[in-house]
């Protein structure tokens, strides 16, 4: 599912990213890479804001319908 569909609050696994590769470099930066761990902390007016590794990231409605978890 896409991330911007996940629940809040529940620990899930980036299993697929679709994006350019410029994009994909970025998140890969930021530790969004396929495998790692990603919790929805909240999702609503247009961003979901997300634990990644020991940070907190806050992704727009466009980035997050292209990160899918399970």
């Amino acid at each position: 599912m896409p991330l911007v569909l996940a629940p809040e609050g529940r620990e899930m696994k980036i299993i697929k990213i679709v994006a350019d590769e410029k994009t994909k470099k970025h998140l890969a930066n930021l530790g969004v890479i396929v495998g790692s761990k990603i919790t929805v902390l909240s999702s609503g007016g247009g961003s979901s804001v997300c634990i990644v590794k020991e940070g907190r990231l806050a992704f727009d409605r466009q980035i997050a319908a292209h990160i899918y978890v399970a």
